[in-house]
């Protein structure tokens, strides 16, 4: 689970009315008019600007723009936190850890979602939305931390917490790959 397609998708569902049809109007001469008719979705036009390299992680102003120009601007500042969270090598690390523990946790997911104070009627709507998938409940649960958490979202509060509830391999697991990460310096 990547962060930055996490808040692109909040941004897509947080999308009302004919703010969709504004944003695809604005991008009529980069994208061109046939491809946009087909859009639904915010996800679909995010998709075709990441296809351009007109957004990514560390390219999102003319996604600001967008939002920006269609008022906005709450939506245009998560953006804006996430492109600075990026640029100083939060994210990444927080994409490390994610992957790691979603890899790895299993059927502990719902304790190590008790020990990142999510309540327990969040992980009950989890497990029952994902009822055969551990995977995406996983998936689920680092993501409610992660909106509860916002900018204060840390990889060293997820360590302590795999490390609370014996999950000591999957702590080690992501200590490792983050020395590698700052090694190459963050790359």
């Amino acid at each position: 689970m990547s962060t930055f397609n996490s808040i692109l998708l909040k941004i897509s569902g947080e999308l009302v009315g004919d703010q969709l049809k504004k944003m695809k109007f604005l991008c009529n001469k980069e994208i061109g008019k046939n491809r946009l008719e087909k859009m639904t979705s915010g996800l679909q036009l995010f998709m075709v600007l990441m296809e351009r390299n007109t957004l990514g992680p560390d390219n999102t102003v003319f996604l600001v723009s967008l939002l920006t120009d269609i008022g906005r601007l709450d939506l245009a500042d998560k953006l804006t936190n996430c492109e600075s969270q990026y640029e100083q090598g939060k994210l990444p690390k927080l994409d490390i850890a994610t992957e790691m523990i979603t890899n790895n946790i299993g059927r502990k997911w719902r304790t190590y979602g008790r020990k990142l104070c999510l309540p327990e009627a969040k992980l009950d709507h989890i497990a029952q939305k994902h009822p055969n998938n551990l995977e995406e409940q996983v998936v689920e649960l680092l993501k409610e931390w992660l909106k509860k958490q916002k900018a204060e979202a840390k990889t060293d509060t997820l360590i302590k917490a795999l490390r609370s509830c014996d999950q000591n391999c999957t702590a080690d697991l992501i200590q490792t790959e983050l020395e590698k990460l700052n090694a190459n310096g963050g790359q």
